[in-house]
């Protein structure tokens, strides 16, 4: 019998953070991006969680030290990206571990480590781990406790995932493997999301039934469609909905980025909102936080961190308390 995960605002034990160390992945924005993560894992770390931020090496060990209070733990691991929340373990409620199959983003951006640091960490935490037999990353889905779960059709139904599996088939793994017996199909994720449109960038549950999903904030909102076609496939499926400002139109160069308030990282005192530097940034953090009434709530510069293709959601994986 499958055993479904906790939702991320329940209790936990501790949160894996994954340090930036790829100057490739972030030319001229590693020592930025190193900084942002480091900050992240200080503003956990001081809420009273525990956080093991992984670093590549020893020399990563050292610039990470140098960031980071002692309260933050330091493991060095053999890991490629920093993006946990997919190649990391997805632990459910029973104390075991589920790996499923990791491709690198449908064969785009697959780095040594990347296959195997979800099965190290969880066996490393004493988790049993299942590996399952289908393209699954843990960004591409969200459920909420009782059995819902929200996904994308642009990623979960990308031929560059699971060819051979039609919708129906992913709808039964998701059941099997994850005990989520009601799946809400969204379509695209936000525009240049380097994921296929992970819906960690678009929809996020707050509460049980209970999604919250950015609002267009200008003319020039590159995902005013986007947001609108979710909202009405959350409204048609019968959920609570809470809008929250999107923070409109983030470039880099002249790229449009995947920027997002709802990337945010619940952890068991403290919601972390990654900022761009946008006018609305202070309206978008106050907004998260009024959906998290029991915890504090923050915002902390992320454009860095995005410039590597994902924000502190992304980067985390948590360790449910069991």
């Amino acid at each position: 019998m499958a055993i479904t995960m906790p939702p991320e605002w329940a209790q936990q034990d501790w949160l894996w953070i994954g340090f930036p160390h790829d100057a490739d992945e972030w030319p001229g924005y590693l020592a930025r991006a190193q900084e942002q993560i480091a900050a992240f894992a200080n503003a956990v770390a001081e809420s009273g969680q525990e956080v093991r931020l992984l670093v590549r090496d020893a020399a990563n060990e050292a610039r990470a030290r140098d960031l980071t209070s002692a309260s933050v733990r330091l493991e060095i691991r053999g890991y490629g990206d920093i993006w946990l929340r997919d190649t990391g373990p997805l632990v459910r409620a029973d104390g075991s571990a589920l790996r499923c199959r990791f491709n690198g983003w449908g064969g785009k951006y697959l780095m040594q480590g990347d296959q195997t640091i979800g099965a190290e960490l969880a066996r490393d935490a004493g988790l049993p781990v299942t590996e399952s037999d289908w393209v699954l990353e843990g960004g591409a889905i969200d459920g909420d406790g009782t059995g819902i779960v929200v996904t994308t059709e642009q990623c979960l139904l990308n031929p560059n995932r699971n060819p051979e599996l039609s919708r129906r088939d992913i709808e039964q793994r998701l059941a099997r493997d994850l005990a989520f017996e009601r799946v809400l199909w969204l379509g695209d994720g936000l525009v240049n999301d380097h994921t296929d449109g992970h819906v960690d960038n678009l929809a996020r549950f707050v509460g049980p039934g209970r999604l919250c999903l950015p609002q267009a904030t200008g003319p020039d909102d590159p995902n005013a469609e986007v947001y609108a076609d979710a909202k009405r496939r959350i409204q048609a499926y019968g959920l609570e909905l809470s809008e929250i400002p999107s923070p409109g139109l983030i470039t880099r160069g002249d790229m449009i980025e995947p920027a997002s308030y709802v990337n945010f990282a619940i952890t068991s005192h403290l919601v972390v909102v990654p900022t761009f530097g946008s006018v609305h940034d202070e309206d978008g953090v106050a907004a998260v936080a009024e959906l998290f009434p029991d915890r504090a709530t923050i915002g902390l510069p992320a454009d860095a961190v995005l410039a590597g293709g994902g924000g502190f959601h992304c980067a985390s994986q948590q360790m449910p308390s069991l």
